[in-house]
């Protein structure tokens, strides 16, 4: 079954490093900027598509105007680990 839902993560350039250190976590399609924007340049990761534990989330380079909080974030219990793992915050 296809998931309907995606879980967008904002963050202020780090979306590509957020996804690759999740543990449990696939990196999957990564969008880069086509050319030069008033933000950044041409390559710069846009938003990054990943999974944590099969589920699915786009992380979004969109800049500083929020920081990641305790309003959202989603934990992941593990048994080989004494605290879950927070996604958002590293």
């Amino acid at each position: 079954m296809v998931p309907k839902n995606m879980i967008c993560l904002w963050y202020d350039g780090t979306a590509l490093d957020a996804a690759e250190t999740f543990p449990d976590s696939a990196v999957g399609t990564v969008l880069r900027a086509p050319g030069d924007y008033p933000a950044g340049k041409l390559g710069d990761v846009l938003t990054v598509e990943f999974t944590v534990i099969g589920i699915p989330c786009l992380g979004l380079n969109g800049g500083p105007a929020f920081k990641h909080n305790e309003a959202f974030s989603f934990q992941v219990a593990t048994d080989d680990k004494p605290k879950p793992t927070a996604c958002g915050t590293r």
